[in-house]
């Protein structure tokens, strides 16, 4: 799933000034803890997910992605830390938190988005406030389930934009 998302900041790395990133998976980061000069970006999207005990399916629209991230301006090394909040089977007793399956169109948006406030923090440019929709390729049942969503129960759910 890791190289999805590499591949994607690859495609948008000519808009950051020549430095190298690289995005690795974290999923200690916690909202609002950021290392002395790491920054910190959360957006959501639609994906879906499976549970591994039932094998039932479900698209959630409102999957929640946290980003840190910091720009070593003397090596010109950046690097993103992302963890991509979870969501459990509704259906299952002893649900197991299960992993979210974004469409690459999705990732591209979220990359994106996050290139974009990369831009604003490390570089301090000024690019405005439009962002580009994610799509939304699957089936979704119903209104969010709160009860089953890890970003909600950690009150992140409101946060992202």
């Amino acid at each position: 799933m890791i190289s999805l998302w590499n591949r994607s900041l690859q495609k948008k790395a000519s808009d950051l000034h020549g430095d190298t990133w690289k995005i690795e998976t974290d999923q200690t980061i916690v909202e609002n803890i950021q290392a002395p000069n790491w920054h910190q970006y959360i957006s959501g999207s639609f994906a879906e997910f499976r549970c591994s005990l039932c094998r039932r399916t479900w698209g959630s629209s409102r999957v929640q992605v946290m980003f840190h991230f910091y720009l070593n301006k003397a090596s010109r090394q950046g690097i993103i830390k992302l963890r991509c909040y979870k969501q459990e089977c509704r259906t299952c007793n002893e649900a197991q938190w299960e992993d979210p399956n974004f469409p690459v169109e999705n990732i591209d948006v979220l990359v994106e988005r996050l290139v974009k406030n990369i831009r604003k923090k490390c570089y301090e440019e000024d690019l405005g406030e439009a962002n580009r929709s994610s799509v939304f390729d699957g089936r979704s049942d119903g209104p969010h389930e709160s009860a089953h969503c890890e970003a909600c129960r950690l009150g992140i759910c409101s946060q992202a934009n």
